[in-house]
């Protein structure tokens, strides 16, 4: 990482700008009052420099934080930023192959340590709710993943570690930042948020999608059940948002009249992936406009159910599919390094739930025994 020496030394009384917590037009109102920062369009320059360049604009202090842990399995990256209090983000890059042989690459950030919401078949949930992640934590995994680890990603999928609308103080302002023209310019086309079905996060979520510049903000909501019934056992936010709550926030979701609400669905042998589960999820979604994303099942530690059979993979794509639905597969990456969907979280940390840094204390869905 380069960076400018300041023209000034900086006073003891104030904080320097973080250009990873600021949008473009922030960072140079912060930089009016700074001493020894740029001013004006220099200001706006130096922070372009910052996002696309890696160089530090002089009299600023960003967050970076130094990358850990570094798995790789193929071409799938999976690595780690050290916070205070010896916590860690996690985040994975994964290849995605293009039709003229090229590859991009999908960056797939956490919003939070831990998760408060308990799904059953997810590693992060055993963690339960340690820290909400600030704006400049999110970011920074993109400027990481660009400047240290050497991949510019051409795609953000909210859907590491944390529930996205759980901590959306930090998770609203991190996208404004990342899709500034100015900053890492990442097209809200290719932005996706991903929630375990929030019916009050969603439509909050559809405010930003509603203003200029941000109407292909993508969202993705994690349904894995075709009933309350099903969900509420390996979902225990179903118990609080019903499936008939989550349909009515989808329905108004405010994306383009040809955008489609990717509805993701883990399949799970025996719990989810019966013939009459497959009927029954493609009926609940009938009145929507969405594509079905079915994840083959990425066993956590410890995990009371296998990964399921291909057999019974292609048996639901192909019923769903005759049922009209349209439905794709997500590829399985990085399985082998903890890097998967549903995979992510330190066993390490898991023991400690909360650390005493003044972070905002998250819902205790969490507490649900997960053994």
């Amino acid at each position: 990482m380069k960076r400018q020496a300041p023209s000034s030394p900086n006073p003891d009384s104030w904080i320097p700008p973080d250009p990873l917590g600021l949008t473009g037009a922030g960072f140079a109102t912060a930089c009016q009052s700074a001493p020894g920062t740029p001013r004006g369009l220099e200001a706006i320059a130096a922070y372009r420099r910052f996002h696309r360049e890696g160089i530090v604009p002089p009299g600023t202090d960003p967050r970076l934080h130094a990358i850990g842990r570094r798995e790789i399995e193929g071409e799938t990256i999976k690595f780690t930023l050290e916070l205070p209090g010896g916590l860690e983000t996690e985040s994975v890059l994964i290849p995605m192959r293009r039709r003229d042989g090229s590859t991009t690459r999908t960056l797939c950030v956490s919003s939070q340590v831990g998760c408060a919401m308990g799904c059953r078949f997810c590693e992060t949930a055993r963690m339960g709710l340690i820290r909400h992640l600030e704006a400049s934590d999110i970011v920074a995994q993109w400027h990481a993943a660009t400047h240290q680890v050497g991949h510019r990603p051409k795609n953000i999928v909210f859907m590491g570690m944390g529930e996205p609308t759980d901590n959306l103080d930090a998770v609203l302002p991190a996208i404004r930042i990342l899709a500034d023209h100015d900053g890492p310019s990442v097209a809200a086309s290719n932005i996706s948020v991903s929630t375990v079905g929030n019916p009050d996060g969603i439509r909050r979520l559809g405010r930003l999608a509603s203003e200029p510049g941000f109407h292909r903000l993508n969202l993705a909501v994690s349904l894995n059940a075709p009933n309350d019934r099903i969900r509420a056992r390996i979902m225990p936010v179903d118990r609080d948002w019903p499936m008939d709550d989550l349909m009515d926030a989808m329905r108004g979701w405010p994306g383009r009249p040809k955008s489609a609400i990717c509805i993701e669905y883990v399949l799970i042998p025996g719990v989810n992936d019966a013939p009459e589960h497959c009927d029954e999820v493609c009926e609940y979604l009938r009145p929507l406009r969405c594509s079905l994303n079915v994840i083959p099942y990425n066993p956590r530690r410890n995990s009371p159910w296998p990964a399921p059979t291909e057999s019974s993979v292609e048996a639901f794509l192909a019923r769903a599919i005759a049922n009209g639905q349209f439905t794709k597969r997500r590829g399985t990456k990085g399985r082998d390094v903890m890097a998967a969907c549903g995979q992510l979280g330190n066993p390490d940390i898991r023991a400690r739930r909360r650390v005493s840094d003044g972070t905002r204390v998250g819902l205790t869905r969490g507490s649900v025994a997960l053994d």
